[in-house]
């Protein structure tokens, strides 16, 4: 798209995420990565993100990227009407239509981008770096035109160990669940000691795709034959991570694939390099930010504010949002409170004249916001956080202890470790009630647990700093990717 000019022979990544915003987030830090590092870049959105994100920029982001582009390939999935389209997509369908619709349309746009490339209006593909889930396409794409290929799991490095052993789980009978008892009655507290580097783990610590009744369940079975069929290509695997978060796991996952790099956090890594043209400011949100919060934050002291946001996809009961809503409000404490127009189920977000009336001078709450400048911020003390992993390597960049509410997926996974392996963060009950909201808050931001989480979190802060430094592990691993991989010649 609007390729202006003829490029230098660059090597030419083509880098495609899962169609979601907690994807799309770290396979765009990579390419801005790869980009600094020399790489000429293709970005593909599918046409439905692309028109959000473009709404989201404003029309003149895109002016002056010369070697940066973007591309669109279909979903497969319903239009939406413009009223509806600025949501995220019903996940279970665009996972079904991964490998139904997306391989001869991507395959298209490769043989595209090789005719400009004849043309010398681009340099040809060189390479393909892709989200994982994207694997079901890219990796047979990649095995047609001979291209060498990288996989980034977008999640965290236990939650693929966890879903390596989803086929275990079902041959055990461990999953599916017998009935929906088994939900609330102790099943999922049963300890799970076949998974090698993580003791003493419990079921609702795993992925929580393994909760379902049904042997059929579609993404129980999407992700055991995405596991399988991972394994069967043993690609070259990336992790958005780096040793000091997630040693136990990488080495059991040393004996399962031949190839597997750290490469991260990329926060930190992109924190380290400096600005050096438009593309360092562009980010990914498919949502447009306030950055008047910002401006709000000024006028708090350091350290006083919680901040709240939920990600992109979780969703609440009405109930639930008022038990949040006043455990805030009776903290006393300053908040920045990010609500998604969808955060709560059935209808639109409500929030009562006499919370508002309460917190007029202490909370502000606001669509979206730029989330690495608002955690980065010194007046932020906390994060209440549904445990994202994006989320989390961004608190912990940031030097930011968290409150965890997961909500699905890998959430649970990485909630344990914030808590019980890093003790850098609390839990709050998925039954949620404000009491807990109040005393958490407060211990998070003044409490003695408060003050010891933020002493490990700076701890682990300075860590992911040295490991993406020049020298740092993640940093030669990115290396040790780009030459031994990415720039092998084709076959």
């Amino acid at each position: 798209m609007n390729y202006s000019q003829p490029q230098e022979r660059k090597p030419h990544a083509v880098l495609t995420p899962f169609p979601v915003q907690g994807h799309i987030n770290p396979v765009f830090k990579l390419a801005k990565l790869l980009h600094l590092r020399g790489f000429h870049i293709t970005f593909v959105n599918t046409e439905y993100n692309h028109k959000r994100l473009l709404k989201s920029w404003g029309p003149n982001a895109l002016n002056g990227l010369l070697d940066f582009h973007f591309e669109t390939i279909p979903d497969g999935l319903p239009s939406m009407d413009d009223d509806d389209g600025d949501v995220t997509q019903d996940i279970v369908s665009l996972f079904d239509s991964l490998g139904k619709n997306f391989l001869n349309p991507f395959l298209n746009l490769l043989a595209r981008l090789n005719d400009s490339a004849s043309n010398g209006i681009i340099p040809p593909v060189s390479c393909l770096v892709s989200d994982s889930t994207m694997g079901l396409f890219t990796i047979q794409a990649a095995e047609v035109l001979g291209l060498p290929h990288v996989l980034l799991w977008p999640a965290s490095a236990f939650s693929l160990l966890s879903v390596m052993h989803f086929r275990t789980l079902v041959d055990q009978g461990v999953t599916p669940l017998k009935d929906k008892s088994y939900l609330t009655n102790g099943y999922l507290d049963t300890k799970v000691n076949f998974i090698p580097g993580m003791q003493n783990f419990r079921l609702r610590d795993l992925p929580d795709f393994i909760r379902t009744t049904d042997p059929d369940d579609f993404m129980l079975q999407f992700l055991i034959e995405l596991a399988d069929k991972i394994q069967r290509s043993a690609p070259t695997i990336v992790f958005n991570t780096c040793h000091e978060l997630e040693s136990d796991a990488m080495t059991a996952l040393s004996s399962m694939f031949p190839s597997l790099y750290t490469i991260g956090p990329f926060p930190s890594f992109l924190n380290q390099t400096s600005p050096q043209d438009h593309l360092a400011s562009l980010g990914s949100s498919l949502w447009k930010e306030d950055t008047e919060c910002l401006e709000w934050l000024e006028s708090k002291q350091p350290r006083s504010v919680v901040y709240v946001n939920f990600g992109s996809i979780t969703v609440m009961s009405p109930e639930q949002l008022l038990e949040f809503a006043w455990g805030l409000a009776n903290s006393k404490k300053p908040f920045l409170w990010i609500i998604r127009p969808d955060l709560v189920i059935g209808g639109s977000v409500i929030l009562s004249p006499e919370f508002v009336e309460e917190t007029r001078d202490r909370g502000l709450v606001a669509k979206w916001c730029p989330q690495e400048k608002v955690l980065n911020h010194p007046s932020i003390g906390g994060f209440l956080t549904h445990c994202g992993w994006n989320s989390t390597t961004e608190s912990v960049c940031a030097g930011v202890p968290m409150l965890c509410w997961p909500f699905f997926a890998e959430q649970p996974t990485n909630c344990r470790y914030i808590c019980n392996e890093w003790g850098i963060g609390m839990e709050i009950d998925s039954n949620v009630k404000r009491e807990e909201v109040e005393k958490l808050v407060n211990e998070l931001m003044e409490g003695e647990k408060g003050k010891k989480m933020r002493k490990k979190v700076i701890d682990l802060k300075k860590k992911a700093e040295e490991d993406t430094k020049v020298g740092g592990s993640s940093y030669m691993n990115l290396d040790k990717v780009i030459k031994e991989v990415l720039l092998k010649p084709s076959n």
